[in-house]
């Protein structure tokens, strides 16, 4: 599934492109699960003809801000992604949204169809993301808000938590798993076992997290790495995960796997002892 650096690479992707380029027209999948609750004929009206003038990226969702009043909100669900096509493009079978421009058309294809495609027109931003928790690395996500909602959910395993958008937004399985690893805490432990310096190391961890994603899987500026694998440091537990008898890049011990929290989790036994 997505997750924050994934969902700003994919922005970006469109972006590059598209920002100040007129919507020439549009092909839509009516009916699909994807526009649950969207009024599609309203959005083909509004953005044929619009020009977009910025896009923004939060939690799991993202953004387009067309000139006079429209907003298209995307979200990836979990086999989503965002990509660019010739002018000439026939939308396939997923191609369930697809804005053509002068020279090219963005594709937003999703096979699975838990995604959506939201459209909102008025001069103020839509409430479906206006409502958005606070980004993990805005000054509003503190350490004490954090310490609050671990006491709050005090029986959850951390991992779970740490899923849970409404405090968390864009933490997903990978990113979860590579925070309580950097942090030293076994993702089973209930959220208010934590000691005050554990729950600052878990804050802190979040924020790095974030942040080094966002520098390598979304690239730098404006430059997108050709694959999302791609200047991942080997440091990372994201790359040793999944192997076969993948080992711990700073202990050397075999990962263990488990569903904790309802998910498939990767931890070092010997980094993240459970107490």
């Amino acid at each position: 599934m997505p997750e924050l650096a994934e969902v700003e690479f994919y922005r970006k992707r469109w972006a590059q492109v598209a920002t100040g380029a007129r919507i020439l027209r549009i092909a839509t999948h009516d009916g699909r699960r994807v526009f649950r609750g969207t009024d599609v004929p309203a959005l083909r009206r509004a953005l044929t003809g619009a020009t977009l003038v910025s896009s923004h990226a939060a939690a799991k969702q993202m953004l387009f801000c067309f000139r006079g009043g429209g907003w298209l909100g995307l979200h990836l669900g979990m086999s989503g992604e965002l990509f660019v096509a010739p002018p000439t493009h026939e939308p396939g079978r997923h191609d369930h949204l697809v804005l053509y421009l002068r020279e090219s058309a963005l594709v937003f294809r999703d096979p699975r169809m838990f995604g959506r495609v939201l459209f909102h027109s008025g001069r103020e931003a839509p409430t479906w993301w206006t409502q958005l928790a606070p980004p993990i690395l805005s000054a509003a996500f503190t350490l004490e808000e954090v310490a609050a909602y671990l006491r709050r959910r005090a029986r959850a395993p951390l991992k779970a938590v740490l899923l849970q958008q409404e405090r968390f937004p864009g933490i997903g399985n990978w990113m979860a798993d590579e925070i309580l690893w950097r942090a030293a805490l076994h993702p089973a432990r209930p959220a208010a076992s934590l000691s005050p310096a554990e729950t600052r190391r878990l804050w802190r961890e979040c924020r790095r997290v974030c942040q080094l994603a966002l520098n390598c899987i979304a690239g730098r500026g404006q430059s997108l790495p050709a694959d999302l694998n791609v200047g991942i440091p080997r440091s990372w537990l994201f790359l040793h995960r999944w192997q076969e008898g993948g080992r711990c890049p700073r202990t050397g011990c075999r990962l263990a796997r488990a569903t904790i929290g309802g998910r498939t989790t990767c931890w070092s036994p010997a980094r993240q002892p459970r107490p």
